[in-house]
């Protein structure tokens, strides 16, 4: 698999787009994810980063995005996230990237008012027109497993269930090694999403809060859930994600520390490659 990173992790440098992209790529990663809204972001601002990352020869794998209306009770809110996830999957047509990395929303009012079964329904009708969507511009969506108590996908099983009942092949999983950790799912759960994930996420947390830390600066044990990945045979990347680091002028040792340290944990389990 290949390493890559999350361009998020650039924004507290108050440097340009450039600047992100091209530390990138100086510290060795082999790809990178693209955070980007491209109903906010002009088209010079879109064009800049594409011909940024051909320049540099760094190929765009995913763009993320984050659209919890997908599930709202409202048909109205609905179709302006369907339409709004659209514009992602265009956009990573254009970018030549493999998926749109996707966040779901939740239950809302604690599971009462509106039944948890139509507020699940309805993300799966959303998510069957998206794929219809995806499959037509030849990429994917990856679904996040979010470990949040309330939220729609928030276990292995969940997400089987989700993708099961969506039945898309444009539609799979994301595997993210810290939301695992977090939601109390061990690694040997991972066998279920075999044939139905396509994108890895990796970072470390301290077991209790959503963290993002480079790897080695919390409490996960990497080696089971990176064997339990290289078993499913997914053909993608692992793309480490970073929050904020707590020395915002020493972000670049930040990034390379997470990088140092995923490409070993990645060598060691064979995945590497």
């Amino acid at each position: 698999m290949k390493l890559g990173l999350i361009n998020s992790a650039w924004v507290q440098s108050n440097q340009p787009t450039e600047f992100g992209l091209q530390k990138t790529k100086e510290i060795g990663f082999d790809t990178v994810d693209i955070f980007i809204d491209p109903l906010e972001a002009d088209i010079r601002e879109q064009k800049l980063v594409k011909n940024e990352c051909d320049r540099l020869d760094l190929p765009i794998i995913s763009i993320c995005c984050v659209a919890l209306g997908l599930s709202d009770f409202n048909r109205s809110v609905r179709t302006f996230h369907v339409d709004r996830v659209e514009a992602f999957l265009e956009l990573a047509h254009l970018y030549e990237a493999r998926n749109v990395l996707l966040v779901l929303g939740e239950y809302i009012w604690n599971r009462e008012v509106i039944p948890p079964t139509e507020q699940w329904d309805f993300g799966v009708d959303s998510l069957r027109q998206l794929g219809q969507r995806a499959e037509e511009l030849g990429v994917e969506i990856a679904l996040e497993l979010e470990p949040f108590q309330l939220s729609l996908v928030n276990s292995v099983d969940s997400m089987v269930r989700f993708l099961h009942d969506v039945d898309h092949p444009a539609v799979k999983a994301n595997i993210d090694v810290s939301h695992l950790v977090l939601a109390g799912v061990p690694a040997d759960e991972l066998i279920k999403l075999k044939g139905l994930a396509t994108h890895v996420h990796i970072s470390d947390c301290d077991g209790k809060v959503h963290g993002d830390l480079p790897p080695g600066r919390g409490v996960v044990d990497f080696a089971p859930y990176l064997q339990a990945i290289k078993s499913l045979d997914i053909d993608g990347t692992v793309s480490i994600e970073l929050e904020y680091s707590p020395e915002p002028e020493k972000i670049v040792e930040w990034v390379a520390e997470a990088y140092a340290a995923t490409d070993k944990l990645m060598q060691e389990a064979g995945l590497r490659g």
